[in-house]
């Protein structure tokens, strides 16, 4: 009877703890609107990203980017991250949804002059990269703007090196 007692003590925690668990889930800290607004275009355009965008993205970046870009860092070139500063610096600029995206399919060197497509994963390499494969527009959105959000939320952690990480 004891046993028993245990038992169904042990299964009510449990179930309490999950509960509990949830409840604090739900209340975790949600991106307003304005940390989720980030460039679309050139042109000056934005948007907000979804909650679900946001998860997505990051998801998508760390099965996807995270090898080489580890919090914005670039391992193979140390000197180039993912930050607003190199983002901005780039030729052409790559600081808005539309410019990433563009990079990801067709990536070229920094200053823009030659295609790196055979060395970085990319959209048109995608036989060389297989991840690359199954990676739709939307995907590809939802990753840039993950790399875009994130100096909002990190700030100078995204991108900050060895440092940081």
């Amino acid at each position: 009877m004891l046993k028993k007692k245990y038992w169904t003590g042990g299964l009510i925690f449990i179930l309490i703890a999950a509960i509990s668990i949830n409840i604090i889930s739900a209340y975790a800290i949600e991106l307003d609107e304005t940390t989720r607004t980030i460039p679309l275009s050139n042109k000056g355009d934005t948007i907000i990203l979804t909650p679900e965008q946001v998860k997505r993205g990051k998801r998508l970046f760390n099965n996807t980017c995270a090898q080489c870009h580890t919090g914005g860092i670039t391992k193979t070139n140390p000197n180039i991250g993912l930050e607003i500063e190199s983002l901005n610096l780039a030729t052409p600029q790559r600081n808005n949804i539309e410019a990433l995206i563009d990079y990801i399919k067709n990536p070229t060197s920094y200053d823009g002059n030659e295609s790196i497509a055979e060395i970085h994963p990319s959209i048109k390499s995608a036989d060389i990269f297989p991840k690359m494969r199954s990676l739709s527009d939307d995907d590809l959105f939802t990753i840039a703007g993950h790399i875009l959000l994130q100096p909002k939320i990190a700030s100078e952690k995204w991108g900050g090196g060895k440092i940081y990480y």
